[in-house]
């Protein structure tokens, strides 16, 4: 047998082990920890490229239809651009890798009834059968597990304003510190402390690097003022960074931060004013914890009269399209170096 299909039988025994049986339910029957849908399934035991997609936009981020409509033109975005969308969720206690458009369906007008999952969320929402949309740090999780390299997302958490006091630091930027995953995103939420939240990436070991610019995008802005010391230009860069931060055995995530399309940024000093006034009111109003990231978007999408949520929409659509070239990129990539291996051994 060559090394290419010693290589390629390696790859599908890897990813159909998550799928395992391990555990049972109470009538007996036998229970799944993760349920990969076919199509993603293939995909990974092809070795073609897939992109984990959050779900918490579609519960939490907007109100149904436009959830699922955004929802829906996400995935269609992945497809153009060669790659298989893998949504991630927890439906009735089952952690599903890849949702139908009946699960779609069903997430997006559940809405806020969906519990916001991070990782610390997951065990809980599993044992007790709920639903669970997926943050950063939970898709994270689910991806690695099934061994999804690229994940894509509107923006990470943070650090939060006044963080240095309150110590309100998502758990999105520890997971980056702990899982292999490349997250493509448009940085961190302008709505946060984005210095500190930078530091804080540092510390953790992670390796940032900035898509066609040398500063870190805000959010809904091109620009936030802080530099990032790798740059990458190409969905080739970005593939070959991935590769060697999975073959050196990092353990730690990477950070790949793309501005927002010029023709889609808000005006910055119309979002950071009301991004001031959605604070006060929430601490006015005590909305502390994984309670406040949801209320600020949404008052800031209320103050700009829409052009916040306009922008969020741009921007995922944005990271979706580049995060799909970047797995094809990283298919090719390891395709390629499979190939060479084969030829090396005949």
């Amino acid at each position: 047998m060559t090394s290419s299909a010693l290589s390629r039988l390696s790859n599908i025994n890897r990813h159909l082990k998550p799928t395992v049986s391990h555990s049972c339910d109470s009538d007996g029957a036998t229970g799944m920890p993760v349920k990969i849908s076919p199509e993603v399934s293939n995909a990974l035991s092809c070795g073609r490229a897939v992109v984990a997609l959050e779900s918490t936009i579609i519960s939490h981020g907007m109100p149904y239809p436009r959830n699922l409509e955004t929802a829906k033109e996400v995935e269609a975005i992945v497809r153009t651009n060669g790659a298989v969308p893998a949504t991630v969720a927890i439906l009735d206690g089952i952690p599903c890798i890849g949702l139908s458009i009946e699960q779609l369906e069903r997430l997006a007008n559940l809405g806020t009834k969906a519990q916001k999952a991070a990782r610390r969320d997951i065990a809980h929402i599993v044992a007790t059968r709920g639903n669970g949309a997926t943050t950063v740090s939970a898709t994270m999780v689910f991806a690695s597990m099934v061994g999804i390299p690229v994940f894509v997302t509107g923006g990470i958490g943070g650090v939060h304003r006044h963080g240095e006091n309150t110590m309100d630091i998502s758990s999105d930027l520890t997971e980056l510190g702990r899982t292999p995953v490349a997250v493509i995103s448009a940085g961190v939420k302008s709505i946060l402390d984005i210095p500190r939240t930078l530091e804080y990436l540092e510390t953790q070991g992670v390796c940032v690097a900035a898509y066609k610019t040398n500063e870190f995008p805000a959010f809904f802005t091109e620009k936030s003022g802080s530099k990032v010391h790798c740059r990458v230009d190409t969905p080739e860069d970005c593939a070959q960074l991935i590769d060697a931060n999975i073959k050196l055995k990092l353990g730690t995530g990477i950070l790949i931060a793309v501005p927002i399309p010029k023709e889609h940024a808000a005006s910055g000093s119309l979002i950071e004013s009301a991004i001031q006034i959605a604070l006060k009111e929430a601490r006015d109003k005590n909305i502390i914890g994984n309670a406040e990231t949801p209320f600020l978007l949404a008052r800031v999408s209320e103050l700009t009269g829409g052009a916040s949520l306009a922008s969020n929409i741009a921007l995922v659509k944005n990271n979706a399209a580049l995060g799909a070239k970047i797995s094809v990129a990283l298919a090719q990539l390891r395709e390629s170096c499979n190939t060479g291996d084969a030829q090396s051994v005949s």
